[in-house]
């Protein structure tokens, strides 16, 4: 709710200025949403982070079925009656501690997953502007605007997203 009247407010301060200089103001939009799933740098970033992903699930998965191993051995101690399981019982709660907090280590809000992930689409981002900045110097726009976060309309003749992913290859071939 907060976000799509963020969203409106913005469209009606962009109506609020365009329609008083709107003869004199060249704008364009460009598709995010296009360039993430075109852009081979996202798309290598995005792979990257699904093999991290692979290994931390298979990580946590051998740590789980080790748990319930302990877990049965301490059930049938606990139903033989032999020592009551006492030792197992604390590793077993040891290696659920331990589970939790690699889980928070790696796959919660600031896991190393996520720290990850901003830090590699900060670069490309970073690339990213540098591309839709060329393209609206080059071709004297005032406005670019991300048309993936909240225009309702738009001619396809403004769609910059060409010359922007056009300009990440060059800026990638520059390398």
């Amino acid at each position: 709710m907060k976000g799509s009247l963020r969203n409106i407010l913005f469209i009606l301060t962009f109506i609020g200025l365009t329609s008083v200089t709107s003869a004199q103001l060249k704008i364009a939009y460009i598709l995010s949403e296009r360039i993430r799933t075109e852009y081979e740098e996202f798309k290598e970033a995005e792979s990257q982070l699904q093999l991290e992903y692979r290994k931390v699930q298979f990580e946590f998965d051998q740590m789980v079925m080790k748990m319930d191993s302990l877990k049965q051995d301490y059930e049938i101690k606990r139903l033989m009656s032999l020592d009551k399981g006492e030792s197992i019982r604390q590793e077993l709660e040891q290696m659920e501690r331990s589970i939790q907090n690699y889980q928070a280590e790696k796959i919660g809000p600031q896991g190393e997953l996520m720290r990850k992930q901003a830090q590699l689409e900060y670069k490309i981002l970073g690339k990213v502007k540098k591309a839709v900045d060329k393209v609206a110097i080059d071709g004297g726009y005032d406005y670019i605007i991300d048309a993936s976060v909240g225009l309702l309309y738009y001619k396809s003749k403004y769609d910059m997203t060409d010359d922007v992913l056009h300009e990440l290859r060059n800026l990638s071939s520059d390398k």
